[in-house]
């Protein structure tokens, strides 16, 4: 069952990817995200991780999209996202969540990898909150928090972890909304 912080969440995140503030957002607004966190990191849109992101990131939206009836061309509105959210990830768990939403967070931190350590270090990390449009001023905190095997770096499955946390409810770090 969703809480008032998993709303209060999602509907962040709901208004972050919802850049023109029409309400809705539609597959552009996945991809340009994607595309944010590539300009970000100077990536080659043509690299194998920078299409690996764009792909997540349309993946997604089409999961979404099919889940309320909507056409991948079409929008979805934050109730919409809200209620698919909630049926197609809290309600399933960990299994909802790594299907839907993790391929999204690991092809990230492949991008954002910058060093090809397979992990992800305070700046990478920094640079990925700036390019999602959350504040990264308490980025530092943040990651600490993250890392818990505190050998500064980030691994797949340490933010992985750290996402489902703050999309469930369960950590207070700003990620994905704030």
């Amino acid at each position: 069952m969703p809480t008032a912080i998993n709303n209060d969440r999602l509907k962040k995140r709901f208004q972050k990817w919802d850049v023109n503030g029409n309400g809705t957002v539609e597959k552009a607004d996945f991809h340009a995200e994607a595309e944010r966190i590539i300009e970000a990191f100077g990536e080659d849109a043509s690299s194998p991780q920078a299409r690996a992101l764009v792909d997540a990131y349309l993946a997604m939206f089409d999961f979404f999209a099919s889940k309320v009836g909507v056409a991948a061309s079409g929008a979805i509105t934050e109730e919409q996202f809200l209620s698919v959210f909630e049926a197609a990830v809290h309600a399933e768990g960990d299994a909802g969540f790594n299907r839907v939403v993790r391929p999204t967070v690991a092809a990230m931190v492949g991008l954002c990898d910058t060093d090809g350590d397979g992990e992800l270090n305070p700046s990478e990390f920094r640079r990925w909150l700036e390019a999602i449009g959350v504040d990264a001023s308490s980025a530092t905190e943040s990651f600490h928090a993250i890392d818990t095997s505190g050998n500064g770096k980030l691994t797949v499955a340490e933010v992985v972890n750290a996402v489902r946390a703050y999309l469930f409810g369960t950590m207070d770090v700003p990620l994905l909304g704030h």
